[in-house]
């Protein structure tokens, strides 16, 4: 295979080879690398050619360590490529690795979407996954502690029409998304001036679910950014006096569109909103001509102990498939550091905190 690996400087042709590529994703396009950029990384876009003909790419993004004489890279739900192509995947593997030795790298993570399997079973993983494990072990990937984006997800199949999709889902969904309707809830598509509430149904719900979130700069920029683009689309639901009670901001590329974000108001919330917009969401997806719907993010542990667990019921009401991904791994140019990255210097700190929690 003449495989030819040249970096890319124009937005135009990054995005255009990217989407002509199986299964690409939004974190891997132009325009998630310039965000990132201005939030402490640096992008580097390396397209896979042969005979002018895209094969695959990798989006990866750089950034020094505080106080360290070296960086990590991470080349976000990347790469991209036919994963079956056994003889690209090594290719592209073994540009990874060196692109991390180059730019002395503590280590290289990726975590592109490799399905192990459908469904929240234990299986053995699908021979197309089996080979890409045995490939990265082979090369001295190691699976990463540090899961930045969900592995697991669930999919719906946009191919079907809309009857059939309210068939597939579950009784009490399909109520719910009725039940909104009669209850005086309205979904309308935003813009940009609508970030300002979203931001603070974000806020109120991640008081209330108890998750962290970034400054309200750092949304506000990326939101924005992808709304611009024409990547991004923002639903508000709305009770008859005209007030936001609830929000989703749907990302799309290629053939592709994410549930990233959503947001509700602490009140009104027996007025069900989140399942209309999910449904006028699903339905948008559609129109853009998306063939797949990603629900992003379901449980490691498809139990009630998984913090995800009521969040997994609420998606799986609208008939998806679980999807079991394999997860991020990490490439280490010099394995002892990483190491010491991975195993002592959690220890020493934890120790530090210990002694400074009992000093009087």
């Amino acid at each position: 295979m003449k495989l030819r690996c040249t970096p890319v400087m124009e937005r135009s042709k990054w995005d255009a080879s990217l989407a002509d590529l199986p299964q690409p994703h939004v974190l891997q396009t132009w325009d998630w690398g310039e965000f990132k950029s201005h939030w402490g990384w640096q992008p580097t876009r390396l397209l896979f050619e042969e005979a002018n003909h895209p094969l695959a790419a990798a989006q990866i993004l750089k950034r020094a360590l505080p106080g360290a004489p070296f960086s990590i890279c991470y080349a976000p739900k990347g790469p991209a490529l036919n994963f079956a192509d056994t003889a690209l995947l090594v290719e592209v593997l073994s540009a990874l690795e060196q692109h991390a030795r180059r730019q002395h790298c503590l280590f290289i993570k990726i975590d592109p979407d490799v399905w192990l399997g459908q469904g929240p079973g234990e299986s053995p993983p699908s021979p197309n996954a089996a080979a890409v494990l045995e490939r990265l072990s082979q090369r001295g990937w190691l699976r990463s502690k540090e899961q930045i984006q969900f592995k697991n997800t669930i999919i719906l199949d946009l191919f079907r029409d809309e009857q059939d999709l309210m068939a597939r889902m579950k009784a009490k969904t399909r109520y719910n998304i009725r039940l909104t309707a009669r209850r005086g809830v309205s979904i309308r598509l935003g813009s940009e001036r609508d970030l300002g509430t979203f931001y603070g149904l974000y806020h109120q719900t991640s008081q209330r679910d108890g998750f962290l979130i970034r400054p309200p700069a750092y949304y506000m920029e990326l939101w924005a950014q992808f709304l611009q683009a024409g990547r991004a689309h923002i639903l508000i639901a709305e009770v008859n006096s005209g007030e936001a009670i609830a929000g989703l901001i749907l990302f799309h590329f290629g053939r592709k569109a994410w549930y990233m974000y959503g947001a509700s108001s602490s009140s009104y919330r027996d007025l069900m909103p989140n399942h209309r917009l999910q449904w006028e969401a699903i339905r948008l997806a559609k129109e853009l001509w998306c063939t797949q719907y990603d629900m992003w993010g379901a449980p490691d542990r498809f139990d009630e102990s998984d913090p995800m667990w009521g969040v997994y019921h609420f998606k799986v009401g609208f008939g998806g498939e679980t999807m079991r991904g394999a997860g991020a791994f990490d490439y280490a140019p010099l394995p002892w550091r990483y190491w010491l990255y991975r195993v002592v210097m959690p220890r020493m700190l934890d120790l530090m905190r210990r002694r400074h929690d009992f000093q009087p």
